[in-house]
């Protein structure tokens, strides 16, 4: 039988910041990371920065989630996906309410650091991360019940990512950076799509209007192999930068994509789809680490 960790414990924090996530997290940071040193921009504290203040980030987001959604009901008895903190009961409201103001300030702290590499311009650009982490699902008007949230995967984890990545090291930006965060942000998106797609029914129960819920569970599972397809030929402009290996090694990202949407295909609903969860997530690292090498080579 499974034990459920001590309220407050470290384990349950350690549970509550889904360090499974942190793979979205890493993989832009990387990829910007790689164009800054194509370009001979090479640095790497400001890249150990960018990096832990992604990983900051998306922990204070989780924690946002986990805590706003417990207080809306969203997480209810009949909830698919893994289980959630607060839901659960592993950390209560007051203490993760402290845990977000930690992690806020902690990335904050970050970000200011950051500003002695990359200057005044970017505090509008963390300040929108933090702001974006609470109106996703806080407010009067959360993104993420209006279906803003694959839209905001883009933005998020895509061209601020790879494009601030890039910007600390490089100060510029150019088409490779460009091409570099679609291609991440649409990779990435494929998370959120199978989320939605499994947690369908509930969401519409709750008034959660994702893509998959206005336009079907059929056009969700489309729109999940082709947020992949669409990020591989993303790869494709970076042979005119004389990175064939950049646009090759990607499409092998292809192969395990195209097996996990089958799989996605046959157990289309239920809590079996958190199986798609986790090769998701895999797959996501394979493409992060191939486009990297790639662009490295």
């Amino acid at each position: 039988m499974k034990q459920n960790p001590t309220p407050n414990s470290f384990k349950a924090w350690v549970l509550a910041a889904r360090p499974k996530t942190l793979t979205a997290a890493s993989v832009p940071v990387l990829v910007g990371g790689a164009l800054a040193y194509i370009y001979g921009h090479w640095q790497t504290i400001p890249f150990l920065l960018c990096l832990l203040f992604a990983y900051l980030m998306q922990i204070d987001a989780n924690f946002i989630n986990d805590l706003y959604d417990f207080l809306k009901g969203s997480d209810r008895e009949d909830r698919l996906g893994p289980e959630r903190a607060c839901a659960q009961g592993w950390i209560t409201v007051p203490a993760m309410k402290k845990g977000i103001l930690i992690t806020t300030l902690l990335a904050g702290c970050c970000g200011l650091y950051l500003l002695v590499y990359s200057g005044w311009e970017m505090i509008p650009v963390g300040l929108a991360c933090i702001l974006f982490a609470f109106l996703y699902t806080a407010g009067p008007y959360p993104l993420a019940y209006h279906g803003w949230g694959d839209v905001l995967v883009l933005v998020f984890f895509g061209f601020v990512p790879v494009g601030c990545t890039y910007y600390v090291m490089g100060h510029g930006w150019n088409t490779a950076v460009t091409m570099g965060a679609l291609a991440c942000g649409l990779t990435i998106d494929t998370l959120l799509m199978v989320n939605n797609f499994r947690d369908r029914d509930q969401d519409r129960q709750s008034g959660k209007k994702t893509l998959v819920v206005r336009l079907g569970a059929k056009a969700g599972l489309i729109l999940y192999f082709l947020l992949g397809l669409a990020a591989c030929w993303c790869c494709f402009y970076f042979i005119s930068l004389g990175k064939p290996l950049a646009a090759i090694l990607p499409q092998i990202y292809l192969l395990p994509h195209i097996l996990t949407t089958m799989k996605m295909a046959r157990i289309h609903q239920g809590k079996a789809l958190n199986a798609i969860l986790g090769e998701t997530s895999r797959n996501i690292l394979i493409f992060g680490m191939l486009l990297t090498i790639g662009l490295a080579l």
